[in-house]
Protein backbone atom coordinates (compact mmCIF):
# COMPACT_ATOMS: atom_id res chain seq x y z
CA UNK A 1 0.00 0.00 0.00
CA UNK A 2 1.49 3.39 -0.97
CA UNK A 3 1.28 6.48 1.59
CA UNK A 4 -1.03 9.58 0.40
CA UNK A 5 0.51 12.76 0.70
CA UNK A 6 -2.42 15.25 -0.46
CA UNK A 7 -1.78 17.86 -2.77
CA UNK A 8 -3.38 21.45 -3.65
CA UNK A 9 -2.79 22.55 -7.69
CA UNK A 10 -2.89 25.99 -8.10
CA UNK A 11 -1.43 25.71 -11.40
CA UNK A 12 -3.17 24.52 -14.86
CA UNK A 13 -0.72 21.85 -15.19
CA UNK A 14 -1.78 18.11 -14.51
CA UNK A 15 -0.18 16.49 -11.12
CA UNK A 16 2.99 15.23 -10.61
CA UNK A 17 3.24 11.76 -11.67
CA UNK A 18 5.85 8.68 -11.95
CA UNK A 19 6.86 8.69 -15.66
CA UNK A 20 7.54 4.77 -15.41
CA UNK A 21 6.80 1.77 -13.00
CA UNK A 22 10.31 1.85 -11.41
CA UNK A 23 10.88 5.93 -11.48
CA UNK A 24 11.62 7.00 -7.75
CA UNK A 25 11.07 10.61 -8.97
CA UNK A 26 8.09 12.72 -9.97
CA UNK A 27 8.81 16.12 -12.51
CA UNK A 28 7.96 19.39 -11.28
CA UNK A 29 6.89 21.56 -14.23
CA UNK A 30 7.39 25.30 -13.67
CA UNK A 31 4.44 27.54 -13.33
CA UNK A 32 5.69 30.87 -15.00
CA UNK A 33 2.75 33.60 -16.59
CA UNK A 34 6.08 34.44 -19.00
CA UNK A 35 9.36 33.32 -19.51
CA UNK A 36 12.16 33.63 -17.47
CA UNK A 37 15.57 34.31 -19.07
CA UNK A 38 18.43 33.50 -16.77
CA UNK A 39 21.82 34.41 -17.45
CA UNK A 40 24.84 32.69 -16.97
CA UNK A 41 25.37 31.83 -12.96
CA UNK A 42 22.18 33.39 -12.08
CA UNK A 43 19.72 32.09 -9.45
CA UNK A 44 16.20 32.31 -10.00
CA UNK A 45 13.09 30.80 -7.72
CA UNK A 46 10.75 29.00 -10.02
CA UNK A 47 7.13 28.48 -8.54
CA UNK A 48 5.29 25.29 -9.04
CA UNK A 49 1.63 25.83 -7.99
CA UNK A 50 1.76 22.81 -6.05
CA UNK A 51 1.24 22.27 -2.18
CA UNK A 52 1.14 19.66 -0.15
CA UNK A 53 0.56 18.47 3.05
CA UNK A 54 3.29 15.06 3.93
CA UNK A 55 2.46 12.76 6.79
CA UNK A 56 4.52 13.12 9.91
CA UNK A 57 8.15 11.75 9.58
CA UNK A 58 8.15 11.97 5.99
CA UNK A 59 9.93 14.57 3.40
CA UNK A 60 9.98 15.19 -0.11
CA UNK A 61 13.21 15.94 -1.93
CA UNK A 62 13.64 18.78 -4.76
CA UNK A 63 16.26 17.09 -7.36
CA UNK A 64 17.90 17.98 -10.23
CA UNK A 65 16.74 16.71 -13.60
CA UNK A 66 19.83 14.76 -14.99
CA UNK A 67 18.60 16.09 -18.88
CA UNK A 68 18.24 19.84 -18.51
CA UNK A 69 21.66 19.71 -16.28
CA UNK A 70 23.55 18.30 -19.12
CA UNK A 71 21.73 19.86 -21.80
CA UNK A 72 20.98 22.85 -20.68
CA UNK A 73 23.79 23.86 -17.51
CA UNK A 74 20.62 24.16 -15.33
CA UNK A 75 20.69 22.63 -11.96
CA UNK A 76 19.05 22.75 -8.59
CA UNK A 77 21.49 24.90 -6.33
CA UNK A 78 20.51 23.38 -2.82
CA UNK A 79 20.20 19.79 -3.83
CA UNK A 80 18.52 18.29 -2.38
CA UNK A 81 16.08 20.39 -1.24
CA UNK A 82 14.09 19.46 1.74
CA UNK A 83 10.21 20.04 2.15
CA UNK A 84 9.49 18.96 5.81
CA UNK A 85 6.06 17.26 7.08
CA UNK A 86 4.63 20.77 8.28
CA UNK A 87 5.39 22.98 5.55
CA UNK A 88 2.71 23.99 4.19
CA UNK A 89 3.83 26.66 1.52
CA UNK A 90 3.96 26.27 -2.28
CA UNK A 91 6.57 24.31 -3.64
CA UNK A 92 9.34 26.75 -5.21
CA UNK A 93 12.83 25.62 -7.07
CA UNK A 94 15.84 27.19 -6.69
CA UNK A 95 17.64 26.56 -10.50
CA UNK A 96 21.12 28.04 -11.23
CA UNK A 97 21.95 28.48 -14.75
CA UNK A 98 25.79 27.53 -14.90
CA UNK A 99 25.93 27.29 -18.86
CA UNK A 100 28.28 29.99 -20.98
CA UNK A 101 24.62 31.13 -22.26
CA UNK A 102 21.27 32.43 -21.74
CA UNK A 103 18.49 30.07 -21.10
CA UNK A 104 14.65 30.58 -20.82
CA UNK A 105 12.46 28.45 -18.55
CA UNK A 106 8.10 28.58 -20.03
CA UNK A 107 5.57 27.69 -18.07
CA UNK A 108 5.05 23.93 -18.11
CA UNK A 109 9.00 23.30 -18.27
CA UNK A 110 10.01 20.30 -16.47
CA UNK A 111 12.60 22.02 -13.96
CA UNK A 112 13.08 19.54 -11.34
CA UNK A 113 11.91 15.87 -9.87
CA UNK A 114 10.06 15.26 -6.27
CA UNK A 115 11.23 12.40 -4.63
CA UNK A 116 9.82 11.00 -1.22
CA UNK A 117 11.62 9.45 1.89
CA UNK A 118 10.26 8.88 4.92
CA UNK A 119 12.45 10.40 7.82
CA UNK A 120 14.10 8.22 10.69
CA UNK A 121 14.20 10.19 13.86
CA UNK A 122 17.57 9.75 16.05
CA UNK A 123 18.72 11.25 19.67
CA UNK A 124 22.10 12.19 20.22
CA UNK A 125 24.31 11.65 22.00
CA UNK A 126 27.13 13.24 23.27
CA UNK A 127 30.81 11.79 24.13
CA UNK A 128 34.10 12.93 24.77
CA UNK A 129 35.39 10.82 21.55
CA UNK A 130 34.51 8.13 19.07
CA UNK A 131 35.50 5.02 18.61
CA UNK A 132 38.31 4.48 15.49
CA UNK A 133 37.82 3.25 12.06
CA UNK A 134 39.83 2.26 9.46
CA UNK A 135 38.92 5.11 7.70
CA UNK A 136 38.91 7.29 10.37
CA UNK A 137 39.18 10.93 9.99
CA UNK A 138 39.85 10.78 5.72
CA UNK A 139 37.53 12.45 3.75
CA UNK A 140 36.99 15.06 0.49
CA UNK A 141 39.15 12.36 -1.63
CA UNK A 142 41.54 11.05 0.57
CA UNK A 143 41.39 7.37 -1.53
CA UNK A 144 42.49 9.18 -4.36
CA UNK A 145 40.81 9.70 -7.75
CA UNK A 146 42.05 5.88 -9.33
Amino acid sequence: MSTVVQIVNKSHHPLPAYATQSSSGMDLKAYVSSPVVMAPLERVLIPTGLFIALPENWEAQIRPRSGLAIKQGLTCLNTPGTIDADYRGEIKVILINLSNEVQIIEDGDRIAQMVFQPVEKVSLQKVDTLDSTERGEGGFGHTGKK
